[in-house]
């Protein structure tokens, strides 16, 4: 599976089995964090085999079963943090599928108590992403259209490429509030109103356009 085909295939799933996530998938998933940790100027970490992360009654309440496996977003908090947990969090999550991994994002749904005794001192916690072998594939949900979110119809492939990617992207409530113009061979996107989450899932959105459309994205 490609990443673009890893982008359209994944959809947010809550619900668990008990399957283990073999060691040589794990080397894979240990190796890119790594590698988001050093590009991204993060300390992402990820728990296996730890149901704690998600026993609690915020995480029952959201739906979560059998969560036995977390990535933990995390690191300094400087301008850019939410920005860049997101993007590198997205990273992740579209490598986990393309080995046959499940995930979802969590941004209040978890015990977030537990998970805060897991970070060093003076980190910050972003948001937490539930991973596994999921009971069902997920579902898509209806979202906004391509000139919801885009200037004008009138844009060059790459550019509509990125845009469909870019609106396959999980968001907070599935607000998908952003959206791009173009200036030259780059993409701008933009925060359109307000609402929680909006950076974190502004590197979300960055990361799908990119992959799909082979563009940078710059964001203001």
């Amino acid at each position: 599976m490609t990443l673009k085909e890893a982008i359209e295939a994944r959809h947010s799933v809550r619900a668990y089995t008990d399957e283990k996530i073999p060691e040589d998938i794990r080397k894979i998933l240990d190796e890119a964090v790594s590698e988001a940790n050093e590009e991204g100027r993060l300390h992402i970490s990820i728990r296996y085999d730890d149901p704690e992360g998600f026993d609690s009654k915020l995480a029952h309440y959201g739906n979560f079963r059998n969560v036995r496996n977390f990535i933990v977003l995390a690191g300094k908090k400087d301008d850019g943090f939410d920005l860049r947990c997101g993007y590198y969090g997205e990273k992740l999550v579209i490598l986990a599928q393309t080995l046959g991994l499940n995930t979802c994002w969590a941004a209040l749904t978890f015990n977030k108590k537990k998970v805060k005794e897991l970070l060093a001192p003076g980190e910050s916690l972003c948001m937490v992403i539930a991973l596994g072998y999921g009971e069902t594939q997920g579902r898509p949900h209806r979202g906004k259209s391509f000139l919801d979110v885009c200037e004008s119809s009138s844009a060059p492939a790459w550019f509509r490429d990125g845009i469909e990617a870019a609106l396959l992207a999980p968001t907070a409530v599935n607000q998908q509030k952003f959206f791009f113009s173009r200036d030259g061979e780059k993409a701008v996107l933009r925060s359109k109103g307000i609402g929680s989450c909006l950076q974190t899932d502004l590197g979300i959105v960055k990361y799908h356009f990119e992959t799909a459309s082979g563009h940078e994205v710059e964001v203001k």
